[in-house]
């Protein structure tokens, strides 16, 4: 029986083929080999130990770290990872990881959606989500326990309904509850997100979306549950909350170096320059096609949206590298409209060529430090992978084959995918010891609830993690009072022979650091 005979229509459909292979890709790629290496520090062991607290306690309402009020971002990831660890029955790394990585890779599947809507033929949002779902910033973040893979999606989501209300008022509803999700994951980040889409709103004259009751359903309900969430902070911490949350945790970003995190304008233009290859070399000429076609829906969102934010963002006084994220899906659909214009007539310029057969001179070079410093096969395949793709990719665009496309996409997706089972995709964790060893050692050998004071330079939220116990960063001198003091004490070599104690009590060693027992004259 022929296939068109078959009452197969889902199947046989390209939109739904599309997004199922989007899905699954994007899924495959962001969920493999999860947990193949330990939560890093600072934004990681923080958002999955607030989490575990939701989880213990069931204070889902106010969250706590250690039993104090944490206050730094509101709840709405810490309520899908204490899911999670309630899905799976136990707190681990694929637990934590695995909500936040799910819902990133949505937005793959999303943006094709939105591109369907906003470009007038499906090849530009098909090659927009491809270049989206083989992003390294993208892929890596939304992999970690951070906010902001989550916030990308429901930022495309947010963009989405917008696009589709206008030809399916309901969906308007989604524009609010959008906005009140992301209000409940990063706060006053709203702000930006909410301004590109106004001004893509503004930009399209969309005059209708004011008219549409429901947009204004949506709204009440995203901001009503934004109230109702702040209102029952402020009434149960009183000021200090606002405070900390909105002026400290918020507010004070966008004209101070929070925590010492400064740059120079320029600096997310040296991130772009870092990590988003090797689509980097075609978003120029998609920003300028945007401008050629700047009446169109696509274009007016690209170039308005990625000015307005790249400008808000350069301008702030914090700088670090993932409060670039929410530009990628700008990125990606300049790069998926470029991309398909070149499906359609292959760049003529045999200079094309040039930069991908330096990619692949990159990637020889990556052959030999992988065999010298970092021995690991998976590292190995993917630089003799990345060799053999960009090569092939240079002798098509030299040929001024179309095909180099498909071959650039499906080898940044095969590179990607070995890259994610080695154990460098969280290079971090190179900047300091490992901290499930040390975390074991707390775990097994202090009482519950017990708090360590440890010679580490910093605070260490990994090591808490693992170790399920408040640990303070200290210098020797208070070392020797905390110990008096009756607390546990962890110290490095160097601080242990410093310390030169009479006969300690020494309950383990691990990752050259040593627990030690409170002194004789403070225990009960």
């Amino acid at each position: 029986m022929k296939l068109k005979q078959l009452n197969l229509a889902g199947w046989r459909d390209r939109e739904t083929l599309a997004l199922l292979l989007l899905t699954l890709a994007a899924i495959a790629l962001w969920l493999g080999a999860l947990d193949n290496l330990p939560l890093r520090d600072w934004d990681e062991g923080s958002h999955a130990m607030t989490a575990r607290e939701v989880y213990r306690t069931g204070r889902w309402l106010h969250l706590t770290l250690f039993d104090s009020p944490y206050w730094n971002k509101p709840p709405f990831a810490y309520w899908l990872i204490a899911a999670s660890y309630a899905l799976h029955g136990a707190v681990t790394e694929w637990s934590a990881r695995f909500p936040l990585a799910f819902t990133t890779a949505l937005g793959v599947p999303l943006l094709y959606g939105l591109g369907r809507e906003i470009f007038s033929h499906r090849w530009p949002a098909l090659l927009s989500a491809a270049t989206y779902l083989t992003l390294l910033p993208v892929v890596r973040h939304g992999r970690l326990v951070m906010l902001d893979g989550l916030v990308n999606t429901l930022f495309i989501f947010l963009l989405f309904c917008l696009a589709r209300s206008r030809r399916q008022p309901p969906w308007a509803l989604g524009i609010g509850l959008a906005l009140g999700a992301i209000t409940l994951t990063k706060s006053v980040l709203v702000l930006a997100l909410w301004a590109i889409a106004g001004l893509w709103v503004l930009l399209n004259r969309d005059w209708a979306l004011f008219r549409n009751l429901w947009a204004w359903l949506g709204l009440l309900l995203g901001a009503g549950s934004v109230a109702a969430w702040y209102i029952a902070q402020g009434l149960h911490y009183g000021p200090i909350f606002w405070e900390v949350h909105l002026q400290a945790q918020g507010l004070n970003r966008l004209s101070e170096a929070v925590e010492g995190n400064r740059g120079a304008p320029w600096y997310y233009l040296l991130e772009l320059g870092k990590y988003a290859w090797p689509w980097l070399l075609f978003w120029p000429g998609g920003l300028w096609l945007a401008w050629q076609q700047r009446q169109q829906a696509w274009a007016s969102l690209v170039l308005g949206g990625s000015v307005l934010f790249l400008v808000t963002i350069s301008l702030m006084g914090t700088k670090l590298p993932w409060y670039v994220m929410p530009l990628y899906p700008l990125f990606a659909l300049a790069v998926g409209a470029k991309l398909a214009q070149f499906w359609q007539h292959p760049p003529t310029r045999r200079l094309w060529a040039l930069p991908f057969g330096l990619l692949a001179l990159g990637g020889l070079v990556g052959c030999g430090y992988f065999v010298l410093a970092e021995p690991q096969p998976v590292l190995m395949a993917m630089a003799i992978a990345l060799v053999l793709v960009m090569s092939i990719v240079a002798v098509q665009v030299w040929r001024r084959d179309r095909r180099f496309i498909a071959t650039l996409l499906a080898g940044s997706y095969f590179c990607l995918g070995l890259f994610f089972q080695s154990s460098a995709w969280v290079w971090e964790l190179n900047e300091a010891f490992a901290a499930p060893p040390v975390g074991a050692l707390l775990r097994t050998a202090t009482p519950a609830r017990t708090v360590v004071y440890a010679s580490f330079a910093y605070n260490r939220p990994s090591v808490e993690f693992y170790g399920d116990r408040r640990v303070i960063a200290a210098g020797g001198p208070e070392l020797v009072t905390q110990r008096q003091a009756g607390h546990y004490i962890l110290v490095d070599a160097p601080t242990f022979a410093w310390l030169d104690l009479e006969n300690p009590t020494i309950l383990g060693e691990a990752a050259g650091f040593r627990l030690l027992a409170p002194a004789e004259s403070a225990k009960p």
